[in-house]
């Protein structure tokens, strides 16, 4: 299994208990004006792993590692993450992550490592790739477990993950 499977099991296993404890008044509350609150950043998380998953998925049978981006804002809003129970979302973002190392540890290493000429990493990945140099689904994946932590941080604090 790859690090960044392993560090994504790892991550979810240490986090979601924690994420639990913030109880429900504390994650419908905005820091500020237009920023999400915990439960819709641990929303957008599930979009991510959804959308995600499938990016993942359909590399594997593809020539390229272009992909549909979404609207996160508009996808936030839509579902009401805002309202939804704090617990059922971090059941969900856990499980879903789970399931999604798993993914990323069946895929084959000629299939991960395999450079990309043509691919959109510098429009949707978190660390971006510059359009005229190559990328991999390797990377790509790398890039989705730095998404995560980064938003974790967001709900948890600095220290919440390395």
């Amino acid at each position: 299994m790859q690090d960044y499977a392993r560090e994504l099991i790892a991550i979810v296993d240490t986090v979601a208990p924690r994420m639990l404890d913030i109880g429900e008044d504390r994650s419908a509350r905005r820091p500020a004006p237009g920023k999400w609150s915990p439960r819709e950043i641990v929303g957008h998380l599930v979009d991510s792993a959804s959308n995600n998953h499938q990016r993942f998925v359909r590399a594997q049978s593809q020539d390229d590692l272009v992909f549909l981006g979404y609207e996160q804002d508009a996808w936030v809003a839509a579902q009401r993450y805002q309202e939804a129970p704090w617990r059922e979302l971090v059941t969900l973002w856990a499980h879903f992550n789970r399931h999604l190392a798993r993914v990323m540890a069946a895929v084959p290493p000629e299939v991960r490592d395999r450079p990309h000429r043509r691919h959109n990493l510098h429009q949707m990945a978190f660390r971006p790739v510059p359009e005229h140099e190559p990328a991999t689904l390797d990377y790509f994946m790398r890039d989705y477990v730095e998404h995560l932590k980064h938003h974790v941080r967001q709900i948890l604090g600095a220290d919440a993950v390395a």
